[in-house]
């Protein structure tokens, strides 16, 4: 993200709590900009891992609130793939992921192609579409070698884990 547009997201967050009747926050700027420049997708309590040193006095459950009220106000996306917790994107505009089964990296995915997709006839679901990303499911660079290779003709069982956050990890062998 360029300067510039850092700064005009900084802005759009002022306007937008101002014209919800919201107070512009210590806490709430720090979590916006904790955001901004991650390109990982983070979860809340990674968000609030990085904060939670430079301001002690922050809860995990406000974190957790005023992630929520940043994805009302519409500055920044919430993102959910099965078996994994809410990820929160500052990427507003259309695009689309690629999710590691493995490690659970999620991956930016800029294609039009993808963008211009027609939409299924779900009238008769009573449902009606509103908007799209599709998600691609696979291991990614680092994890590809490590997977294991299966016998000739069965395929391995999806599944997610949702990464920790290696700063809060604790040597193997000592006690919290």
């Amino acid at each position: 993200m360029t300067q510039a547009e850092r700064q005009r997201r900084l802005e759009r967050f002022e306007t937008a709590h101002r014209e919800g009747g919201l107070p512009v926050t210590m806490q709430r700027r720090a979590v916006f900009e904790a955001i901004l420049d991650r390109r990982d997708h983070p979860t809340a309590d990674q968000v609030f891992h990085v904060l939670h040193p430079r301001l002690p006095q922050l809860s995990r459950m406000t974190v957790y609130r005023i992630l929520g009220t940043l994805v009302s106000l519409g500055l920044l996306s919430r993102i959910c793939h099965p078996g994994s917790s809410a990820r929160f994107d500052p990427k507003l505009h259309q695009h689309h992921h690629l999710v590691c089964l493995d490690c659970g990296d999620i991956i930016d995915l800029e294609d039009m192609r993808l963008n211009t997709l027609p939409w299924p006839d779900v009238g008769r679901h009573g449902f009606q579409i509103e908007d799209y990303h599709i998600h691609f499911r696979g291991r990614c660079a680092r994890c590809r070698p490590r997977a294991k290779t299966l016998p000739a003709g069965r395929k391995r069982a999806p599944r997610l884990r949702i990464p920790r956050n290696k700063a809060t990890l604790k040597p193997k062998g000592t006690r919290a």
